[in-house]
């Protein structure tokens, strides 16, 4: 009996023909044959870079707004749930502290679900989960209920919310990210500015239980602003491998090879080389990391990336890769412009052999025309050109609602697609997909076209994965899942003595965080101020906060300003004000306070994930974040209640003040060798590598 291939393994393009076909196509007769030989594709997410995108901005402002505006004002909340029970300081402020703590720890298992059904449909469900432990909490009578109401359910929700909001910015933009990212996340700003006086009104009015029955119908409206997350199209894109690779020999790879998934006729997949030891994990699922960007798979596997000569001109290199995506770059972007972003998959084809003259369009003809004018092309030279095709060539349609129907072309699966997967795309397989910052401080953003890039930073899913997608034959935890968690929750990062001193800093910085929020409009009105004016200290946090992010990201944009030294100054200029804002009780004073401290958390949010990638480089980034947001959830949650102990032991808020600021500069201290360690760090990990080889 023969024996069969592995499981995750398969023959790729193993039919006999292969040289028959090339013999063909060489000889004239590549009308007919190139219809039996489709080369692989896949499909790219290339942002547009406006349109529908400042739509989805909006939408991620409000989103921001609503909720971290109750995050930062559940402070507010604290006396009169304390003097209604008759409890302690610290014992209330965990129930605050539980939902900023759980809004951070899920994190990564947001990631994954959001990774599998999509931005839209995981916003609207937390706003309906935070919106319900709201209610919920209106029936509250005691402070374990409250805890699992209003801090466990609520802060699950608000991370629904959150995650999508911030990350769906940086998918529709470009060129602007950093811009459309900042304003986006300028609603946490605004959000602490007006729900600071609307939460203290709204005690007042209907009491605390009141108060809370209408942030649940406030967090609802989320689900609206989550409906405006409208999923891209992506780009296909055709490229022929190279005809030395196992691929074209029809070879069997090895076991426990990863199928790559590719658009392929009629295989519709890529199996691709990947350690066997990387299968090995907690999940059952390898990290990010271990499989192939579209990139390396159609440069063949990243070994094509030398200048070919003239007689293999029709294959992809790097020289006319970059040509060809820049023209599918500008047409992709007309095209966009003109249908609303809701235009069928644009397919680029960099054809395999060299085609007969008449094939060529004419945006391949006028570009080879104008190289050869310009003496980059020799004349009679063959080279790659793209052949984009339109919905009728390719035989796919696409309703007004932007949801694809059924493939009719040879070899298209039949039946609906109930997933959310568009033709191999998956938000959590990009690696500058928790990026807020601007591209240009990425170097892989310098050596690339627009295309090129996000071909580069694309990782494609394996054939099981789009499979579960468009059978659903995986429903309690598909692969999608598996994967994001697996590499978000790679617990071989904290090996790396650079990121151990980062998120211990994290971790520092955000016990100490929120202690201010809760507690300094508390301790102003115990120093004698106004009520009605200490209720805006936290507005003018929220004020600071806004301003200092946008200037923040302008600043960031340039690569010469240095992210960390910029990250340390500002938090150890908001942990030394901390210490001492207790010196004087005025309103001068600690409206200055505020000011300063709303520079400060504003440098440390928005530099966190440009402090990873100038670090760890970009492909540690969704690992760093997913790990981060651990540390910072758990510091979040314990950093309140601990000072809160301390105020009932001391009876003084400056007690509390005291901790955070330390803590908070104690974290901006473990920062300061950052450079130095990370220097060492990599010149250890070079003479490693020297030396095993």
């Amino acid at each position: 009996m023969e024996k069969m291939p592995p499981q995750n393994s398969v023959e790729l393009n193993s039919k006999p023909d292969t040289e028959n076909t090339t013999k063909k196509i060489q000889n004239g007769n590549a009308n007919t044959t190139a219809k039996n030989v489709e080369p692989p594709t896949t499909s790219v997410i290339v942002p547009p870079d406006g349109g529908w995108g400042w739509v989805v901005m909006i939408a991620s402002f409000l989103c921001n707004t609503v909720v971290d505006g109750i995050v930062f004002s559940a402070g507010m909340f604290q006396d009169p749930i304390r003097l209604d029970f008759g409890v302690g300081k610290a014992e209330v402020a965990l129930v605050s502290s539980l939902l900023s703590g759980f809004y951070l720890i899920t994190g990564p298992f947001v990631s994954a679900l959001a990774n599998r059904w999509g931005f839209r449909p995981v916003t609207i469900l937390g706003a309906v989960i935070a919106s319900i432990g709201f209610a919920l909490s209106y029936f509250g009578n005691s402070l374990g209920y409250l805890y699992i109401t209003y801090g466990v359910i609520g802060g699950i929700g608000f991370c629904f919310i959150y995650v999508p909001s911030v990350i769906t910015v940086g998918y529709y933009f470009e060129k602007w990210r950093a811009l459309a990212t900042g304003i986006a996340l300028c609603g946490s700003g605004v959000g602490t500015f007006v729900f600071a006086p609307l939460s203290s009104m709204l005690i007042n009015q209907f009491g605390w239980k009141g108060a809370l029955l209408a942030q649940s119908g406030i967090i609802l409206l989320c689900a609206v602003f989550g409906c405006m997350f409208r999923p891209l199209q992506p780009v296909q894109v055709t490229i022929t491998k190279d005809e030395h690779t196992p691929a074209e020999k029809g070879t069997l790879l090895g076991e426990g090879l990863p199928v790559v998934y590719t658009k392929s006729l009629p295989e519709g997949r890529f199996a691709y080389s990947v350690p066997n030891s990387s299968h090995s994990t907690w999940m059952g699922a390898s990290p990010n990391t271990q499989y192939p960007t579209a990139a390396e798979v159609f440069r063949g596997s990243g070994h094509n990336l030398e200048r070919r000569p003239s007689n293999h001109s029709g294959l992809l290199t790097n020289e006319n890769f970059q040509t060809t995506t820049k023209k599918l770059e500008q047409l992709s972007k007309m095209q966009k412009k003109l249908s609303g972003q809701l235009t069928p998959e644009d397919t680029i084809h960099a054809p395999r052999f060299p085609l007969p003259h008449h094939e060529l369009n004419t945006v391949g003809e006028a570009a080879e025309e104008e190289e050869i004018e310009n003496g980059t092309l020799l004349p009679g030279e063959q080279k790659a050109v793209p052949i984009v095709t339109s919905t009728a060539t390719r035989q796919r349609s696409q309703t007004v609602s932007g949801r694809r129907t059924n493939d009719s072309g040879p070899g298209s699966r039949q039946g609906s697609r109930r997933g959310t997967l568009t033709d191999g795309t998956r938000p959590m397989y990009r690696d500058d997909i928790f990026f807020t910052g601007s591209l240009v401080r990425i170097p892989q953003y310098q050596s690339h076209t627009s295309l090129g890039y996000h071909m580069s930073v694309t990782r494609l899913p394996t054939q099981n994965d789009v499979e579960e997608d468009e059978d659903q034959t995986c429903k309690v935890c598909p692969e999608a899942v598996r994967r994001t968690l697996a590499t978000m929750l790679d617990m071989t990062l904290l090996r790396s003595p650079s990121f151990m001193l980062l998120a211990i800093s994290g971790f520092f910085t955000m016990m100490g965080f929120f202690v201010p929020f809760m507690y300094i409009t508390q301790r102003a009105v115990s120093g004698g101020m106004d009520p009605q004016i200490a209720l805006f200290i936290v507005s003018a946090i929220g004020i600071s906060n806004t301003i200092a992010r946008i200037v923040c990201g302008f600043l960031s944009s340039f690569k010469s300003v240095n992210a960390l030294h910029l990250n340390n100054v500002a938090i150890t200029m908001g942990g030394i004000a901390t210490m001492l804002s207790g010196m004087y009780i005025n309103e001068a004073f600690q409206f200055t306070y505020a000011g300063i401290f709303g520079i400060a958390i504003a440098c440390f949010s928005a530099l966190r994930s440009i402090l990873v990638v100038d670090l760890m480089g970009l492909e540690k980034l969704t690992n760093a974040f997913g790990i981060l947001c651990l540390f910072q959830g758990l510091a979040a949650a314990i950093g309140a209640p601990i000072a809160g102990f301390f105020t009932d032991l001391t009876g003084s808020y400056n007690v509390s003040f005291y901790i955070s600021g330390a803590l908070i500069t104690i974290s901006a201290i473990l920062c300061y060798p950052l450079s130095y360690v990370n220097k060492w760090e990599k010149n250890r990990a070079a003479k490693k590598s020297l030396a095993t080889v």
